[in-house]
């Protein structure tokens, strides 16, 4: 097949590789432009850009393709088919009906649930006990076409978005090759109308999190968010990011102030109900820890106020 690969973050970097080492032809990989990004804030070529180009590909990085020259130039390369992952541009009507077998896209949810930016952060911050990979025929709606193959996988108690993105970063990768080998053979079925959400994408504002919150709310949300941005609470006048939890199922009781630590092995605090076990949490300026590491590096002691 000759493929035009259209994609942005680390997310889409499997699935370009899948694609090269199953010696399709890559006619052209677009993504985003160049961002400011660091201390420096110099522009910073996406995780695509950067793969592609030491794949030895040109690579496209156009603000918009609603002129006429962009649909052009993408017209003219004549493909079979375009891949599309998180890309971050609509798609016009004129581009996705230039290749000969149109565009397809690897979306991270089991669709129609999840259409949208977060589709892997919205999933564990709800709570949802599965999620999985569609490849779907593009058309105009936002992640509303046709469904040619989807996969789930469960999602454990203590997955973070972080676990998920790269389990489903591979599975994408694999199903994408399979959906392009077999694109002539295989029959579109229709999204149903029931079941539609939306996974909007997550402001950093969203990011604190409160003691107070029950103890299933403040894990999914900490699991939810992390690693980017990372949920966060105040300790010690500094922020203090949690990137792992579990629920404390032990402890449906909890007679203290939330966020007071426990007298438990680890790193255990009360919720507004329940109580939650930090498994890993993030200090200002250092690296990940565990709970356990962490709380015995700050001496913290049973009744101490870990989340202000």
């Amino acid at each position: 097949m000759r493929v035009i690969f259209m994609g942005t973050p680390d997310f889409s970097v499997p699935v370009l590789d899948a694609l090269v080492e199953a010696e399709h032809e890559i006619a052209a990989v677009y993504s985003q432009p160049p961002r400011p990004a660091g201390r420096g804030k110099k522009d910073r070529p996406s995780p695509v850009q950067r793969r592609a180009e030491a794949l030895g590909f040109e690579v496209r990085t156009p603000k918009s393709l609603k002129d006429e020259a962009a649909q052009a130039e993408f017209a003219a390369f004549q493909a079979d088919i375009a891949v599309v992952v998180a890309y971050g541009l609509i798609l016009p009507q004129n581009v996705l009906d230039a290749p000969a077998k149109g565009c397809i896209n690897v979306h991270a949810s089991l669709l129609p649930r999840w259409r949208g930016a977060a589709p892997i952060h919205r999933a564990v911050m709800a709570g949802d006990d599965r999620t999985g990979v569609c490849i779907m025929q593009m058309e105009a709606g936002l992640d509303t076409g046709p469904v040619l193959l989807r996969e789930g996988t469960d999602i454990a108690p203590t997955d973070t978005t972080g676990d998920l993105h790269d389990r489903l970063s591979a599975m994408g990768a694999r199903l994408a090759v399979q959906v392009v080998a077999q694109v002539d053979r295989l029959s579109p079925v229709a999204q149903p109308r029931e079941g539609v959400t939306y996974a909007a994408k997550i402001d950093k504002a969203e990011a604190r999190a409160d003691p107070a919150w029950d103890a299933q709310t403040l894990v999914r949300h900490i699991n939810g968010l992390s690693p980017v941005p990372g949920a966060w609470v105040e300790h010690g006048g500094t922020r203090l990011k949690l990137l792992r939890g579990r629920v404390a199922d032990e402890l449906d009781e909890v007679d203290v102030e939330p966020g007071t630590l426990l007298d438990m092995p680890g790193l255990i605090v009360a919720a507004g109900q329940g109580a939650v076990e930090l498994l890993q949490v993030q200090p200002a300026g250092r690296g990940p820890v565990s709970g356990t590491a962490f709380r015995n590096g700050a001496r913290l002691k049973p009744g101490d106020t870990l989340m202000d």
